[in-house]
């Protein structure tokens, strides 16, 4: 069995990851701390990795939030999300931990990127201005990935997934991102009622069940390494399937089964026109997503139903 360390076991992606690793019984034994564990310090992340001298590191912890959220406190989402991944990297290097994923995000992609996006497409414009401090930190992830397999050899690189929804999400008023702040928004609203959108509804957006990025991960783990990702340092893992914003609110409004009405405010940005990924590199490479957007949909929609009133739900 080999010791799997997921930085952020107790978040979305990290609970997602967790749980596959437990059933799936592919050889890779995930690592559970009885502690909680502050990334941006760099003494207790040199000390914990150290005492487990794990075989692999998913970096799964970071700041993460949505476009109210990134606006209003870019400060805390560049300098959070760079030194957590600074520290685990440079933790990994000095215990001569096997192999390193960071999970990045779409949102490093240029604002008026070519659709869809390919790797190669980082860099070669400006960030999207709602979300560019998380965008630069992320980008930092991929660089110190790139700069450690380059100098040391070291088996780091990043993968890139699209906008994750699922069990286990962020539903708070502000910090949500789309899906999350929509399911909130319809799971409280009473019939007749009138919810708001932030934009005009037309960006249109990749997304993905967390628990596909789950098995993209495990994939990866088992079966890709920094060579399969050079030049570039990453590579995609989406789902190819994608709605706009106003699309989403529909289908999730339909779930539901309620008789609501949708208000956008275009006082609110929209945020990117669209980001949809080309991850044809890690199709050839042998994964593909399996849960389809309606299903995942409607499974975390009966699961918020299940789950709302209890107290680890985040809302």
């Amino acid at each position: 069995m080999k010791k799997v360390l997921i930085a952020g076991h107790t978040g979305l992606v990290g609970s997602a990851l967790t749980h596959r690793l437990e059933t799936q019984h592919a050889g890779l034994m995930p690592v559970v701390l009885g502690t909680k564990v502050d990334y941006r310090d760099p003494v207790m992340t040199q000390q914990i990795i150290g005492e487990i001298v794990p075989d692999a590191i998913v970096i799964c912890a970071g700041r993460v939030g949505g476009i109210s959220d990134n606006i209003h406190r870019p400060a805390d989402y560049v300098y959070d999300n760079a030194i957590i991944q600074a520290n685990i990297i440079k933790a990994a290097h000095a215990h001569n931990v096997s192999k390193l994923i960071a999970l990045g995000s779409s949102c490093i992609y240029p604002r008026e990127c070519e659709q869809p996006m390919i790797e190669s497409a980082l860099l070669s414009g400006p960030y999207e201005p709602t979300n560019r401090a998380y965008a630069v930190a992320k980008t930092l992830g991929i660089e110190m990935c790139r700069a450690y397999r380059k100098q040391y050899l070291n088996n780091f690189y990043a993968i890139m997934p699209p906008n994750l929804f699922g069990a286990n999400d962020n539903f708070r008023e502000h910090q949500s991102h789309a899906v999350a702040a929509l399911l909130r928004k319809v799971y409280e609203a009473e019939d007749g009622d009138t919810i708001e959108i932030w934009g005009d509804g037309s960006p249109r957006r990749e997304f993905m069940h967390v628990d596909d990025l789950a098995s993209a991960i495990e994939f990866c783990l088992l079966n890709v390494d920094a060579w399969h990702c050079e030049p570039h340092g990453f590579i995609n893992a989406g789902s190819g399937e994608d709605m706009s914003i106003a699309e989403l609110a529909e289908t999730i409004i339909q779930i539901s089964g309620k008789n609501l009405k949708m208000r956008f405010n275009t006082d609110h940005p929209s945020g990117m026109p669209r980001k949809m990924m080309d991850s044809s590199k890690m199709q050839a490479l042998g994964w593909r997503n399996e849960i389809s957007l309606r299903y995942g949909l409607v499974a975390t929609w009966e699961w918020m139903q299940e789950h709302w009133h209890e107290d680890f739900v985040r809302k």
